[in-house]
């Protein structure tokens, strides 16, 4: 296994790991348990760190897969599996938390099933789809969005009128979709879906 596929494979690793960090413990646990205290108090800014660092993983494996000529159908396969499982996990846990609303998960998410669904009925067909410009930008605005959400709109408290995290997460929705829809129409004519 080359450098490119283990880089991706730990960012896929990385995700227990956000998990452990954002989820809620019962508070009989985060009292009496300082491992569990600590996580209480900081797991959220640690999450983060997490989920920023795998997210930046995404533009490291790729840089090496081209740099060094290791472009594998197993890294084709696996890179865009991580990035819709991290940034799906990020929302569900987001929901639970109360700090997304549902139908903002369920319309990314749902996006990419989609799209993951064209790839595979052109992928039996012998054609590889890649990524476009939009998904990729679509990718930055939705980590970043999400990075603003769990920081709780810290770097623009100072801004009461606006909730710049929200407005963030309105706008990875609508790109998100808008270039759902663009890979679409660019793509399902080269695909025979009877």
């Amino acid at each position: 296994m080359n450098l490119a596929n283990r880089i991706t494979i730990a960012r896929m690793l990385l995700i227990p790991v956000f998990i452990l960090f954002f989820a809620e413990y019962p508070l009989w646990l985060t009292e009496n348990s300082r491992l569990f205290g600590f996580i209480h108090a900081y797991g959220t800014y640690i999450a983060l760190g997490v989920f920023i660092f795998a997210s930046a993983t995404d533009k490291l494996d790729g840089y090496i897969a081209r740099k060094m000529n290791q472009i594998t159908n197993l890294g084709k396969l696996l890179d865009p599996l991580a990035d819709k499982l991290l940034i799906s996990v990020a929302l569900i846990m987001m929901v639970q938390s109360g700090m997304v609303a549902t139908w903002i998960a369920v319309a990314i998410i749902a996006r990419e099933f989609v799209i993951t669904g064209l790839r595979m009925v052109a992928s039996e067909q012998g054609i590889a789809l890649s990524a476009d410009r939009l998904g990729k930008l679509k990718m930055v605005l939705q980590v970043t969005a999400i990075a603003a959400v769990l920081l709780d709109n810290a770097p623009f408290t100072f801004i009461r009128m606006v909730q710049v995290d929200e407005l963030l997460m309105l706008a990875a929705v609508a790109l998100t979709i808008y270039s759902g829809i663009h890979y679409l129409l660019n793509n399902v004519k080269l695909i025979k879906l009877s």
